[in-house]
């Protein structure tokens, strides 16, 4: 495995991901879109999941319009979506690609910055599907797909965020590294999965602007940067690479 200031350097062939399928969620914007545009420019088919469809419809355009493989677009709002949902976005893939090589669960959403005593319950439960149960059973709906590539991969966009006022965004974060751990203990035998989570730390994001006002957010990187450290744990060059939250900052 890469340091990381090995990680932060490193350049990706522009053959890396070549006739993979790569699945990624929360990808009409920040993180998502630039790991999307990343994929796809190291030659994998990407398809894109998100809630907003004219913001995928931007990302897919930009994708072609940069001669990378034709991507696709699946609309799905992990907030409201069932099991049955999830289940069916798996059969879509199934019958479109006939594969699945990496999953990439990077969307997110807050919901509230709030004192523990004044969080809504209604609103925790929102966010804690959004951000936990919604990758859970997507992940789980994936796993056959995954189990038969050559060489599967499930990157997870983490956060350090068990601090006051975080609630359940904090709350789920904190149990989806439980979860990735889970994973990559699980595919450490007979399957050859990595597993694993990947720490931006500050980022210039709509996510982050949304919930930091007072930041100028022009002192921030730009997610572009860290979308090659996600290209490098979704191919080959991980290699062995297990249960790491890799954090990308001092």
């Amino acid at each position: 495995m890469l340091s990381t200031e090995e990680l932060k350097q490193y350049q990706p062939a522009a053959d890396l991901l070549k006739d993979r399928v790569i699945l990624v969620t929360g990808a009409g914007d920040g993180i998502g879109k630039a790991v999307a545009k990343a994929c796809a420019a190291c030659g994998a088919t990407v398809i894109l999941l998100g809630k907003t469809i004219k913001k995928l419809e931007a990302v897919y355009d930009e994708i072609e319009d940069a001669g990378g493989p034709q991507p696709a677009i699946y609309p799905l709002n992990l907030e409201g979506a069932t099991a049955k949902d999830y289940d069916d976005v798996a059969e879509n893939i199934r019958q479109e690609f006939g594969r699945l090589d990496g999953l990439v669960n990077n969307a997110a959403w807050v919901g509230a910055l709030t004192p523990f005593k004044m969080y809504d319950p209604e609103l925790w439960g929102r966010v804690i599907t959004a951000n936990l149960h919604g990758p859970f059973l997507l992940t789980r709906a994936c796993l056959p797909l995954l189990e038969a590539a050559e060489d599967p991969a499930i990157v997870f966009s983490s956060q350090d965020c068990d601090k006051a006022y975080w609630g359940a965004f904090g709350a789920a974060k904190g149990a989806q590294d439980s979860m990735m751990k889970i994973l990559a203990a699980e595919y450490s035998g007979d399957y050859p999965m990595r597993v694993n989570s990947i720490d931006t730390g500050p980022a210039r994001t709509n996510l982050r602007v949304m919930n930091y006002p007072g930041e100028d957010p022009d002192t921030l990187p730009r997610p572009e940067v860290f979308a090659p450290a996600y290209v490098y744990l979704l191919g080959p060059d991980a290699g062995n690479t297990r249960g790491m939250d890799i954090k990308l900052y001092d």
